[in-house]
């Protein structure tokens, strides 16, 4: 799957996602500092699912409706972040085809994937 890592994603799960064979392009090593409307519009452009920890992704995307390819928002507490890169990695495996157009949300044990489709 082609992802777009937000500054905001712990590199381990880059990192996990690349060595699962994902091509994933990093906001931290491309284009830091980059504001969120670039972002999404990056993700846009480029087709890629963005994923991020950034509470504001779910604003600017999905309760605003904007366009999007997809969105995978990560909420690990600090004492569960030692699962965090293989759940993602599982997520897609799993669930890959019905991320697309969709917000995911992936916490310690469990996963919602939004049924409202983004516009593409």
């Amino acid at each position: 799957m082609r992802l777009l890592a937000d500054e905001s994603c712990d590199f381990a799960v880059v990192r996990a996602l690349r060595s699962a064979g994902h091509d994933v392009v990093s906001v931290r090593h491309e284009d830091p500092g980059a504001p969120d409307a670039a972002v999404i519009e990056r993700a846009l452009r480029d087709c890629r699912v963005l994923i991020t920890e950034d509470k504001d992704f779910g604003q600017l995307v999905f309760a605003s409706a904007s366009e999007s390819p997809g969105v995978i928002f990560i909420r690990f507490p600090a004492n569960a972040r030692g699962a965090m890169a293989q759940t993602v990695v599982d997520l897609l495996e799993q669930h890959g085809t019905k991320i697309g157009g969709r917000f995911a949300v992936v916490q310690p044990g469990r996963i919602r994937i939004s049924e409202r489709v983004l516009k593409e």
